[in-house]
């Protein structure tokens, strides 16, 4: 919110300066973000008269000006602008100003024609970027009187940072309020006297949804003059809270939204249907012309006031264009209401509209004295448009009820660890302006209508926190027992799995829980994902079950950037339904939440060098760094070939980790690699995280000081034979025959197929597998004898098992 330091001044003037009066805002919660001076630097400007303005004798474009500076004799001064005629009052840098941008005015001479000085456009003294002419002043400035003083350039724009419970703070009311609290001066809170009424008429308005509007008031002026001219006080004080000025009646209605917090809407009655109007609940299928121009569509969640059956405005949003107020309106119907926040929470955004009366309205408005802030704006509207005004007619429908709220003063010492006595409690919640009752050690008090963030015992201590001071609160350091906690061995951390996929050369990533819904459907294969019911962008409508289209998304992103070498992985929280489960007479579905890790990698293996041929990665490149990751239970560790939607049909596989299924891995699909337009395909996987953390407990054993024995065993096999299954046999056999325990290790390193046989139909179709023994006793030294033992029952068992021959 922005407002000017003189406008809160006029309701509450402490004696602080500007710099102790922001940190004292800011240091009861009401954040100053910003507070800068209305106008920059410059001096020696005044107000001056043209008292003649006569053509250049030497250009065109020029004028001679005769100006009248206060100073007792005319001043001559030659002006390009077009603007420049006799009788109008505009700023004047006399000889010795200094202007913004270090410009320094002195007598010069412009196509031989003296000039003592330079008159000014709003640009060259920095108040706005117009420079199309003279900056024309009010025919009320005096002349020679300073412009810093005429038009109050002394003055410091606040911009504060609200928190969204502090709705009451959306008004210069309302943050004088809090400086009155904080101060103890005295608030002079804007009225007027009651509205005499010298027209009879009322226009009936009918409230058919209590839960939509809970008070509705409004009055008839008729014989109003909309082409009146805005003051120029209110002009002032609407732009430097960051309004323009539109027309009177719309100007005054803004005014006093900024003044009081209390958005107002006025109509034109005689572009009304008829002189009556009805608040409901929109239907299906209705449509409404804004204010902005923009026509929506309207639904059932969405409030209007409407005229013979016809919506007429977004209720507590944005009014219609149909019924708007213009240049020749007469006759005006002024409307002022308490919108429930749950009626108005989110349309807006669902709009796509900017609406300042929305934002107060969606967080809580006061619903006590819509009269009297009818009367304020009522006499402004009087005041400056003229006309005769009708009576209010006030309807209370369904009011919020205000909750008494109990706070124990010992609970209260107790949190903010300060002693607060019974005495400066009652005079903390005085000055807020609440009122309460004293029970005991308990504080009982009654929210104001205009405080809707007070509900529990925390809030009034949070109130009590404010004034005192956050920074008068000494900072006490907690004393506890310390106890040195010891991380267990068999658990990986988060952060250890990050730090293990940051050695391995991937970049972390963290991207958006809620999706794109086609990369749901195509890329996951989840028909029914599990959608947000209020999502901060239209397209991220849905929550994600898997990380994979998200590091896509990644490499497209660094490959539009010239990037040919991208190795990513995300470690996040993926979502899908768990299966529905009774729940008394109900069905309830809860969601999974499980944690995964998801690494991509694309393009070289390797940064371009001399010393290593370049080629891109392969699924195998992949697969060593999971398997990298599971090192410790590698040996449970198994890939077999799956499908899966985002990844290639031949080429991908499922993990499982002691026969339980924990992930996927494979490369990009070959319609997402044409989709994403890349040059080669990612290869992709995605973990759980819990498979990942479990770790068996390290063994201590003894280092053997015998030399290991290394053997090789070539096989046929039949062509289709995955290389796992006869690994697995191997292992198993290893297992079985306590005789082999000298077996340390087994690694396939060749692969051969006779590419004769594969041209020929009707050859028989192997394929050699060569794999290589390595074999070590803890006590003796291993013979031949032992080791050919040990490699007969391997080959045994394979030839028995899977009809291999020794080749």
């Amino acid at each position: 919110m922005q407002f000017s330091e003189s406008w809160l001044r006029t309701l509450v003037n402490p004696s602080l300066s500007t710099d102790e009066l922001a940190h004292r805002l800011t240091m009861a919660g009401l954040e100053v973000e910003e507070a800068d001076p209305v106008a920059p630097d410059f001096s020696g400007v005044v107000v001056a008269r043209i008292e003649t303005a006569e053509p250049h004798p030497n250009a065109d474009k020029l004028r001679v000006c005769t100006v009248d500076a206060g100073t007792g004799s005319l001043l001559q001064i030659v002006c390009g602008a077009p603007n420049a005629a006799a009788g109008i009052k505009v700023p004047l840098a006399m000889v010795g100003a200094k202007l913004p941008g270090g410009m320094n005015i002195g007598v010069a001479k412009m196509r031989g024609v003296e000039s003592s000085g330079m008159l000014c456009s709003a640009r060259e003294l920095g108040l706005s970027q117009d420079h199309a002419g003279l900056m024309i002043l009010p025919d009320d400035a005096r002349v020679g009187m300073n412009i810093r003083e005429a038009l109050d350039l002394d003055d410091t724009l606040f911009t504060l940072k609200l928190t969204p419970n502090r709705a009451d703070c959306l008004s210069i009311l309302g943050v004088a309020r809090e400086v009155a609290a904080l101060t103890g001066c005295t608030l002079n809170t804007p009225s007027v006297a009651p509205i005499q009424p010298t027209l009879t008429e009322i226009v009936p308005v009918k409230v058919v949804a209590p839960d939509l509007c809970g008070r509705f008031a409004g009055r008839v002026v008729r014989g109003v003059n909309a082409r009146a001219q805005t003051p120029a006080w209110m002009i002032k004080c609407l732009e430097r809270a960051g309004q323009r000025s539109v027309t009177a009646l719309v100007d005054i209605s803004n005014y006093v939204m900024l003044l009081l917090g209390r958005p107002t809407h006025v109509f034109d009655i005689d572009r009304m249907p008829e002189k009556a109007m009805e608040v409901r609940w929109a239907r299906q299928g209705e449509s409404l012309k804004l204010l902005n121009e923009q026509v929506i569509e309207l639904d059932e969640t969405m409030g209007v006031i409407c005229s013979a059956g016809i919506p007429e405005s977004l209720a507590g949003i944005m009014g219609g264009a149909s019924a708007a107020v213009s240049l020749d309106t007469t006759s005006i119907y002024v409307e002022g209401a308490f919108w429930w926040p749950e009626a108005i929470a989110g349309r807006a955004r669902r709009l796509k509209l900017n609406s300042e009366a929305s934002h107060r309205f969606e967080r809580g408005v006061d619903f006590e004295n819509i009269p009297e802030h009818l009367d304020l704006i009522t006499q402004l509207i009087l005041d400056i448009c003229g006309g005769q005004a009708g009576p209010i007619d006030d309807q209370l429908i369904n009011l919020p009820a205000r909750q008494p709220v109990t706070m124990r003063l010992s609970r209260c010492c107790r949190i903010l660890g300060v002693q607060i006595t019974s005495d400066e409690a009652a005079r903390i919640f005085t000055l807020l302006g609440l009122e309460y009752t004293i029970q005991g050690d308990n504080f009982v008090v009654i929210p104001p209508t205009y405080r809707f963030d007070i509900r529990i015992e925390e809030d009034l201590i949070e109130e009590i926190a404010r004034i005192v001071g956050f920074e008068n609160i000494p900072a006490v350091p907690p004393i506890a027992p310390a106890t040195m906690r010891l991380d267990p061995e068999t658990t990986r951390s988060a952060h250890t799995l990050r730090s293990e996929m940051s050695l391995l050369g991937y970049q972390e990533v963290i991207n958006f829980s809620f999706v794109e819904e086609p990369w749901e459907h195509e890329m996951a294969g989840n028909p029914d994902p599990i959608r947000l019911l209020n999502p901060i962008a239209s397209q991220l409508a849905v929550m994600r079950s898997t990380l994979m289209p998200g590091l896509v998304a990644n490499i497209r992103y660094n490959a539009n950037r010239k990037q040919n070498r991208v190795r990513v992985f995300e470690l996040g929280r993926v979502f899908s339904r768990d299966a529905a489960v009774a729940d008394g007479p109900l069905t309830v579905a809860g969601v999974n939440q499980p944690q995964y890790l998801a690494g991509a990698a694309w393009g070289p293996v390797a940064d371009d060098q001399w010393g290593i041929a370049s080629r891109n990665v392969d699924f195998y490149d992949v697969k060593h760094d999971v398997e990298t990751l599971f090192a410790s239970s590698a040996a449970d560790l198994k890939f077999v070939k799956d499908t899966h939607p985002a990844l290639h049909p031949g080429q991908s596989a499922r993990i499982l980790l002691d026969s339980k299924p924990i992930g996927w891995i494979g490369t990009l699909h070959p319609k997402w690699v044409q989709a994403q337009e890349f040059s080669s395909a990612p290869v992709m996987f995605e973990v759980t995280v819990e498979a990942l953390q479990s770790v068996p407990m390290p063994l201590v054993q003894e280092l053997s000081r015998q030399p290991v024995v290394q053997r090789d065993m070539a096989v046929w096999v039949a062509a289709d034979m995955p290389v796992g299954v006869l690994l697995d046999t191997i292992h198993a056999t290893i297992a079985r025959h306590p005789e082999l325990s000298v077996v340390r290790d087994v690694r396939l390193f060749d692969v051969w197929r006779d590419k004769s046989a594969d041209a020929n139909p009707d050859a028989v179709k192997e394929k050699s597998l060569a794999f290589r023994f390595w074999l070590q006793d803890t006590e003796v030294t291993l013979d031949d004898a032992r080791v050919d033992a040990c490699l007969l029952q391997v080959r045994t068992a394979l030839e028995t098992t899977h009809q291999a021959r020794q080749r």
